[in-house]
């Protein structure tokens, strides 16, 4: 009787450990927006970006990353465990290039359970917008999404995968992902 527990009980491991990956791939598809609707944009746009590196796809960068580079191991290490990086951007040389629906249709992606409104930033001066959703997988982030809209502009930034926040900022520049700086954009803004 207990050879036959023992062998039911690896049976029963070994169909868990094979579904697993299943899983987690279900689990990433499930976080990944739908932004086919955008796709009319691209041909309106001045200029446009369209990346979708799949977790497959991110591992081929891996040997292209230096471990000397303690910048470029901090991106190493992030990128081993994502899923996805996915960016959509586009600039238009003139207003009212894109609309109001085609906005509402990610977020209404962002509105599911899954996702939860971190902050948004909102300059009615500049016309533009700024939101950031995340999604947690137990106490780690399992995901960000970065939605940023103005008069012409669009940009949804979607990153699937555990997240590591000092790591990510150091994926600004790389991988599609538009350099951000901060302190740069801090020192542009007038001052009030």
């Amino acid at each position: 009787m207990k050879l036959v527990i023992t062998t039911q009980l690896r049976l029963a491991a070994l169909l868990l450990l094979a579904a697993a990956p299943a899983a987690l791939t279900a689990r990433a598809q499930d976080l990944r927006l739908q932004l086919d609707n955008l796709d009319k944009l691209e041909s309106k746009a001045a200029q446009s970006v369209n990346v979708t590196l799949d977790g497959s796809l991110l591992r081929l960068a891996i040997p292209f990353l230096e471990d000397k580079d303690p910048e470029e191991r901090a991106v190493k290490e992030l990128v081993l465990g994502l899923k996805g990086i996915y960016v959509r951007v586009y600039n238009f040389d003139k207003e009212g290039e894109y609309t109001a629906a085609d906005v509402d249709a990610v977020r209404q992606q962002l509105r599911s359970p899954t996702w939860t409104r971190m902050f948004g930033v909102k300059s009615n001066r500049k016309g533009e917008n700024m939101e950031v959703y995340t999604t947690m997988s137990g106490s780690q982030m399992g995901g960000l999404t970065v939605l940023t809209s103005g008069d012409k502009q669009l940009g949804i930034i979607q990153i699937i995968g555990p997240i590591d926040l000092e790591k990510l900022i150091k994926l600004s520049g790389k991988l599609g992902i538009p350099e951000i700086d901060i302190a740069k954009e801090k020192a542009k803004e007038p001052k009030e």
